[in-house]
């Protein structure tokens, strides 16, 4: 089968893979969307050459598995897990969820990780109602969900973006959103982080400088999730800036995505009743992989960027 796999000097490139053995708990999925995640693009260099990329894929289960776990043949699944660049993957069960009629194959491709992450560092967090919740790079994939997960959670949002232009973006995107009607709590979107009050918890996704900043915002007794470094800066801490007087403040490496299938069905459920809006920024061929990687490095694209697989049908998709 056809896959897009590391190649020298960190590029992807086409080659012809084996087909995936499915072991008794997995189901072997025909896919039809693989979502880029930055991550992914960052790293592929690290991988051994030869590695079928990617994580994030959304399509249909051609083999249920034979332990009779997971979905059946036929359903409409969305995927986390390694070589979701491919034709057909084999993943665990534990890794798959059905998607809801209400939700097209696309944007259930752009969901694993990043509202995985979301959700995941949210919870990690402990943000009460009422609490205030930074979130840096807001107006990126992860950032996006973090803050609509936020604010139903109850808490005060403070949505950071690197520019006023994704500040406007963000703040048109979250307008139409049912988390911005009759909810307690609110979002406020801001460029940078000058004159941020303190916070009680902050979700940050850009590292370097952003991140000294941002932990410098925590209140004693608070917490900052760091779930990304985008920016590709060091962090340099002040001298004594890593403890508090009073309640302890905490700082925490993210990287829970372990045995999703729970949450990601929660979360397409969101998104199938309009709870949570997940933004595609660009949609085509897997051909067109190079001209997608650059757009996402430069920042040029917000939302996921969505690679088709195949022949599937042009987005926005029909289905039963």
């Amino acid at each position: 089968m056809r896959a897009l796999v590391s190649g020298p000097g960190g590029e992807g490139r086409f080659a012809e893979v084996p087909e995936p053995v499915p072991g008794p708990g997995q189901a072997l999925v025909e896919i039809q969307h693989a979502s880029v995640n930055f991550s992914d693009l960052r790293h592929m260099g690290r991988l051994p050459q030869g590695t079928v990329l990617g994580y994030d894929a959304a399509g249909v289960v051609v083999r249920a598995a034979e332990d009779g776990t997971g979905p059946g043949v036929g359903a409409r699944v969305a995927a986390f897990g390694a070589g979701a660049w491919a034709e057909r993957a084999a993943f665990d069960t534990g890794s798959l969820a059905q998607v809801p009629d209400q939700v097209d194959l696309v944007r259930a491709a752009a969901l694993p990780m990043a509202g995985l992450t979301a959700l995941r560092s949210l919870r990690a967090a402990g943000p009460a109602p009422g609490s205030r919740v930074l979130v840096t790079g807001a107006s990126g994939a992860v950032g996006r969900l973090a803050v609509q997960l936020a604010r139903r959670s109850g808490a005060h949002v403070i949505a950071s973006a690197s520019r006023p232009e994704r500040a406007h973006q963000l703040t048109a995107a979250l307008a139409g959103t049912p988390e911005e009607r009759g909810r307690p709590g609110g979002v406020e979107v801001v460029v940078g982080l000058d004159g941020v009050e303190p916070v009680d918890v902050a979700i940050e996704t850009v590292g370097g400088p952003t991140l000294v900043t941002a932990w410098a915002l925590v209140k004693p007794g608070g917490n900052l999730q760091s779930i990304g470094w985008a920016s590709g800066e060091s962090a340099t801490f002040p001298p004594n800036s890593t403890f508090s007087l009073g309640l302890a403040k905490s700082l925490n490496s993210f990287g829970d995505v372990a045995a999703p299938a729970a949450d990601l069905a929660h979360l397409l459920a969101l998104v199938a009743a309009g709870d949570l809006s997940v933004e595609v920024g660009r949609h085509g061929p897997w051909e067109d992989l190079e001209s997608a990687k650059a757009a996402q490095l430069d920042g040029s694209i917000t939302g996921k960027i969505i690679l088709k697989i195949g022949r599937v049908p042009d987005w926005p998709e029909t289905h039963p």
